[in-house]
């Protein structure tokens, strides 16, 4: 090998080097600049759109099952109002839920678990919000039950069918009320009758069982997790079909 081409290709070499550096380094700002786009869209889509919550409870069985993951619609009722048999999240409008003490948790989850938050991932404050079914709109007289065990709204009596009642029971709710909805409120109620704490079991509460409109945070549309509990959630337009033309 002549000296001219040992010269050459040691030229080659050199120049490469910094050329490969400033592939990699330009390839790690791109991942760095998707990255931070995926986030900053997550954020928004989280803040005004969707997000997840679980269900921390058994209220809403057989509907929703407790540990079960769901997607919110946070449109509603901003955007989109509230209909009779929504399944909505709303946040305790206060003394439904029990004080709890925050668990102490290690730091590096606690960051992880702050960050999953932040981008909608994860729901650390699901404990904070209660879900439930909309029974009542404001206006609405909601009694229960008549001599079928039905509950009626406006004097339409409803055909329940996501309802659960223990075996042998026929009447959709343990204890009877008669109760009007005032302005800017709902009635509401779990799917699990018999065991479920909601309007009927709060009426010695400030608000009286009646949960304020701007206390929701959206519209409960999708069970995403786990994959076997993959379900549309339904607001049976048939079942409440006539309440708004009903006597009250």
């Amino acid at each position: 090998m002549t000296e001219d081409t040992r010269t050459e290709r040691d030229e080659r070499a050199t120049s490469g080097a910094p050329s490969r550096r400033r592939s990699a380094l330009l390839f790690i700002r791109d991942l760095v600049v998707i990255f931070l786009v995926a986030v900053l869209v997550s954020f928004l889509i989280k803040t005004f759109l969707i997000r997840s919550f679980f269900i921390p409870s058994q209220s809403m069985e057989a509907t929703l099952m407790q540990d079960d993951r769901i997607i919110v619609n946070q449109l509603v009722p901003e955007v989109t109002p509230i209909e009779h048999g929504d399944v909505v999240v709303f946040k305790d409008p206060g003394g439904w839920l029990p004080a709890r003490s925050e668990e102490a948790r290690p730091p590096l989850v606690a960051v992880i678990d702050g960050f999953f938050a932040f981008v909608g991932l994860s729901a650390p404050d699901s404990n904070d919000h209660l879900v439930k079914r909309v029974v009542g709109l404001p206006g609405d007289h909601v009694v229960c039950c008549n001599a079928l065990g039905q509950m009626t709204v406006n004097g339409v009596p409803l055909d329940e069918p996501y309802v659960a009642l223990p075996p042998g029971e026929t009447k959709v709710s343990r204890d009877d009320f008669d109760t009007t909805v005032p302005d800017d409120s709902l009635w509401v109620m779990g799917d699990n009758r018999y065991n479920s704490k909601d309007s009927r079991y709060n009426t010695g509460t400030p608000l009286e069982g009646f949960v304020p409109i701007e206390n929701v945070v959206g519209r409960a549309v999708i069970v995403s997790w786990p994959i076997s509990n993959w379900a549309w959630l339904d607001n049976y337009p048939e079942v409440f079909a006539g309440v708004d033309e009903g006597t009250g």
